[in-house]
């Protein structure tokens, strides 16, 4: 039986969860959402590298097996430099989602929606450059989507409002999007409508568990849980947390715990 260290900025990470419990049902999991310092997106790499690694020390005290970085800003802005400190193997948001959307791309055109940190940092260009060559990337910034999807505004008009004024620029240019932040799917029947149907979108949130899942497919040879085991932790509002997750994402979420990370 694996045990999985999942970690996000907030809510959006649940959607990377509920993805590895599909994946993995007989597996212990322990999310952390960084609620006290949220949004990510709006902050710069020294500060998200250190949120992200007083994370992964609290979840390598809980002897997880993976660590999943549920989350494309700290991808972007950290995980560069915590995979030459940390020895739990990782995993990140940005090479699976390029692979993918390479897949399915007919036209070569492809559109990155994602934080303004995300975006500003170049990573998905960079790692396309290596990857994915034959990509014409266009990458737009959406800062308002993660706090819109934090107040669970999933469906509601300024929601749509502000799609239609972040995705006019790849209108008629992309033919595959990435959504390069895992609190967009929750958003992706709007983004979707925005676009039009002639436009795939990519979930950063499915192509990751699935990369996770490719890797760790062998069962470890101990005894499996029955289902799987999830633990919640919050940095802030935990009762917030848990009825984000309860409600938007479906999980069946009894507790999630208030968690004080030292040094920060």
């Amino acid at each position: 039986m694996y045990k999985l260290g999942v970690f996000d900025s907030g809510v959006g990470g649940l959607t990377v969860l509920k993805e590895l419990m599909g994946k993995f049902p007989h597996t212990e999991f322990i999310y952390v959402g960084d609620t006290a310092h949220l949004p990510y997106g709006n902050k710069s790499a020294q500060v998200v590298t250190g949120y992200a690694r007083e994370i992964i020390r609290f979840l390598e005290t809980q002897n997880v097996d993976a660590i999943v970085i549920a989350c494309n800003t700290a991808s972007a802005l950290a995980y560069p430099a915590l995979k030459k400190s940390v020895e739990t193997p990782m995993f990140e948001m940005i090479e699976p989602a390029l692979l993918r959307a390479a897949a399915l791309t007919k036209t070569k055109n492809v559109g990155v929606i994602g934080t303004r940190s995300t975006i500003s940092s170049g990573a998905y260009a960079l790692t396309a450059k290596k990857l994915t060559p034959q990509l014409t990337l266009t990458s737009v910034a959406c800062p308002l989507f993660v706090p819109l999807v934090e107040e669970g505004m999933l469906s509601h008009a300024i929601t749509r409002a502000t799609s239609e004024l972040y995705l006019a620029p790849l209108k008629g240019k992309i033919d595959t999007l990435i959504l390069g932040c895992t609190h967009y799917p929750l958003i992706a029947p709007i983004i979707g409508q925005v676009l039009g149907k002639g436009v795939q979108l990519v979930s950063s949130a499915q192509v990751a568990a699935e990369a996770v899942h490719a890797t760790l497919s062998r069962p470890k040879l101990e005894p499996m849980l029955k289902s799987s085991h999830v633990e919640l932790y919050a940095t802030d509002d935990p009762l917030r947390l848990a009825d984000f997750a309860r409600r938007a994402v479906h999980l069946p979420v009894r507790e999630v715990h208030l968690l004080h990370l030292k040094g920060l």
